[in-house]
């Protein structure tokens, strides 16, 4: 039998286990695989930039959370105004939950999973059923949140795990090829533009949701001094950090490889399935099939678990399961938009949103540095969101090549999509003296 402390310990590895299997859904998989593909010869500086955003900003949201005592993200973002808190906490957890992240689970399963072994021909009526079952498994798992560490952590997560290592591993110590020439703007700035690609995971996004549920776990095992609950949270986050920071360089590394001997292909899926197919045969096939089902269906109980909780939090009226129904629904629905259709739908929202995530972020860690001003926060968000609202109707709408051109010119870094850093800085810098200005004057 095992003592309390080993039984604490476990509890604690299963928690971080459990926080990177929440973590690591549809796009953890496809992203990687096809920057290995697009990155070639430059595919360690991409995966650097990858892993910079892809790994350490939702580590920095997980720890962010924890480090401010906030009760959840509506709560830290409410530091610039309360209606933005409940705006930005709102939007935050549509677009991780029903709106985007949650049909892509779906839909990536269905893909990367069913597609090779149906065919094109009942595609749609296919998607529609798989779709249905997918989305009733999820909603059954999130009808006792309190037990996601037990049936996630102990359970699925080390399933993942080890199918991940036979297939990534495999590939790893039998290389497809040899690495080939990197193809548009990892020719050019493979750094930049590993870092957003690395937002397309929306890790950054969903850490601070999931942190609150890896707080809670914390707090479930006994644990209430608010400094062990940082130190807790933290090692958990590492955790499923290093996890997935090993796991994105295999898979990048797989898919930079096999080029040689599959060609360019169109999307992260494609990659896997072929390299899954060329590796191991039909069986890879099947292993490959468990790998994103897993992944994937983790992921959709978290967000499901996740936005059902903030919005009874918010709607107490509503119920939790009612919440849930609603949620799952929705994604049911939407994910029969295809893989395709939802990515670009949800590009313009990433955009707008993943800026002023890492800003809330950022400023979490640097509130005793300004001793939490309002205005200081003001300022940054403010200056922020103009530079996000730009980039959202940019790639909804476009510009003209002149009005393009225009905006690259004045402000930095806009052409590789960091646009918003010295905006940002800028606006920091002003509502920091503003705010000693102001002490002053009173």
């Amino acid at each position: 039998m095992s003592t309390p402390n080993a039984h604490t310990k476990a509890t604690f590895v299963a928690t971080g286990l459990m926080l990177f299997a929440l973590f690591f859904g549809a796009g953890n998989l496809i992203f990687p695989a096809l920057l290995g593909q697009q990155a070639g010869s430059n595919i360690f500086s991409s995966v650097t930039g990858f892993l910079l955003t892809g790994v350490g900003l939702p580590l920095l949201g997980v720890i962010a959370i924890g480090y401010s005592g906030s009760r959840d993200v509506q709560d830290l973002a409410s530091r610039v105004t309360p209606w933005y808190g409940i705006l930005f906490a709102s939007l935050l957890y549509l677009s991780i939950g029903p709106l985007f992240a949650t049909p892509r689970t779906a839909t990536v399963s269905f893909e990367v999973g069913v597609v090779p072994f149906l065919g094109e021909e009942n595609k749609t009526v296919a998607l529609a059923v798989f779709s249905i079952l997918f989305f009733a498994v999820s909603y059954w798992l999130a009808m006792s949140p309190g037990k996601l560490v037990d049936r996630i952590g102990k359970v699925l997560t080390p399933i993942l795990l080890i199918a991940i290592v036979i297939l990534v591993g495999y590939a790893a110590m039998n290389p497809i090829g040899e690495l080939q020439t990197a193809q548009g703007e990892y020719a050019l700035q493979p750094l930049a533009k590993g870092m957003i690609e690395g937002y397309g995971t929306m890790d950054a996004l969903a850490s601070l949701v999931f942190a609150i549920i890896v707080i809670d776990a914390v707090r479930a095992m006994g644990v209430s001094n608010n400094r062990q609950v940082l130190g807790l949270t933290a090692g958990a986050g590492l955790i499923a950090a290093a996890c997935l920071a090993v796991v994105y360089v295999f898979i990048a590394y797989m898919g930079a490889t096999s080029v040689a001997g599959l060609g360019l292909q169109e999307n992260g899926a494609a990659v896997l399935s072929k390299s899954a197919q060329f590796y191991f045969g039909d069986a890879g096939n099947i292993l490959l099939a468990v790998i994103v089902f897993l992944a994937c269906l983790t992921t959709s109980v978290g967000l499901i678990t996740s936005c059902s909780e903030y919005f009874n939090r918010l709607v107490p009226s509503v119920s939790y399961k009612t919440f849930a129904v609603i949620f799952t629904l929705v994604s049911c629905g939407l994910a029969n938009k295809g893989l395709a259709g939802i990515i670009s739908f949800s590009i313009p929202m990433l955009l707008l949103l993943y800026p002023l995530t890492v800003v809330i972020i950022l400023l979490a860690f640097l509130d005793k540095f300004f001793n939490g001003s309002r205005l200081v926060y003001v300022c940054t968000i403010f200056s922020t969101l103009v530079v996000g609202l730009l980039d959202a109707y940019k790639t909804a709408f476009g510009f003209s090549p002149e009005t393009a051109e225009a905006i690259n010119n004045t402000l930095p870094f806009y052409d590789i999509g960091l646009g918003w850093i010295v905006p940002a800085a800028a606006g920091f810098i002003l509502g920091c003296i503003l705010n000693v200005a102001i002490k002053k004057k009173a």
